[in-house]
């Protein structure tokens, strides 16, 4: 059986530069991040009205990634206990050892405020308050309902959507049908997406105390009813910018392809729970959501 062992001691001396970069940058969940800078990327190309005024897009580029590097640098913080519990999460920097909680919560918190006011100075202030929610949610709602309620995963698809809607913001100034016509397709993505991950890491997010339908339930009755009833979903949701002329005729047929993709793998994962069913699912949606928002941007 295997044991959750504490945090590791490291000599932080010994570190080199190198190495304490390395913590750094792993501390931003940079491949998560950089899909966050690249939806909410996605949002402002849609938004903007013609050739994107490069101020405003750097702007966005900066802000977002600061925000999202330092929110999850302070969600690593939070949860570095969890993490040490965990195989797939005990070798982060801070359940490791190479980086100390001062060191974390001071890059998240100066990462996460500059990333706010490069909103608000190179961008507008609607989008730095987006962003500002966006940050409290994550952190102060959806993190430690992790550990208290299944309902956490519905919980933390409000932040999880914001990108886009921030993005749309960002070049509009405003909000609008479309920027929650984006907000929607990305909120209903996420469940079939994260559950898939719930179920690959079944047995750490319960050693850790998570409390998600896939360690609550072992049946996984109702998992598989919301990987379902989400999928389905995403269909007529991916459907509204088309409503709302922000695609046009190409954009639809690919939607409506890559919703009867995931719906298909849904159906088979939820009536077969394994590891194989759950990977592909999980493939099938980090597929779907970069093609789909790729047909919507080529056909603006």
């Amino acid at each position: 059986m295997w044991i959750a062992s504490a945090p590791r001691s490291v000599d932080l001396a010994g570190l080199d530069v190198v190495q304490k970069l390395t913590a750094y940058w792993e501390l931003t969940k940079p491949r998560v991040a950089a899909l966050v800078v690249a939806v909410a990327w996605a949002g402002f190309w849609m938004g903007s009205a013609g050739t994107p005024n490069p101020l405003r897009s750097w702007g966005t580029i900066l802000g977002v990634t600061l925000l999202a590097a330092g929110m999850f640098a302070l969600n690593q913080c939070f949860e570095r206990q969890l993490d040490a519990r965990m195989r797939r999460t005990e070798n982060r920097p801070l359940p490791s050892g190479r980086l100390t909680p001062r060191e974390a919560l001071g890059f998240g918190w100066l990462a996460s405020a500059a990333g706010i006011l490069t909103l608000a100075a190179m961008v507008n202030l609607l989008s730095a308050l987006i962003g500002a929610l966006t940050l409290v949610a994550y952190l102060f709602v959806y993190t430690p309902l992790k550990t208290r309620s299944p309902h956490c995963t519905f919980v933390g698809a409000f932040p999880g959507a914001a990108p886009p809607l921030l993005g749309w913001v960002a070049a509009t100034g405003q909000l609008s049908l479309e920027a929650w016509s984006l907000f929607a397709i990305l909120f209903v993505w996420q469940f079939p997406h994260f559950h898939s991950i719930a179920l690959l890491y079944r047995d750490d997010y319960a050693q850790a105390g998570i409390r998600l339908w896939s360690t609550v339930e072992p049946a996984g009755t109702t998992l598989g009813r919301q990987m379902i009833g989400f999928a389905i979903v995403t269909l007529p949701v991916s459907l509204a910018p088309a409503l709302l002329r922000l695609a046009g005729p190409v954009y639809i047929a690919g939607a409506l392809l890559l919703g009867a993709g995931m719906l298909y793998l849904a159906v088979r994962t939820a009536a077969d729970q394994s590891r194989r069913h759950a990977m592909r699912l999980l493939l099938g949606s980090v597929v779907y959501l970069p093609a789909l928002l790729g047909l919507m941007a080529l056909g603006k």
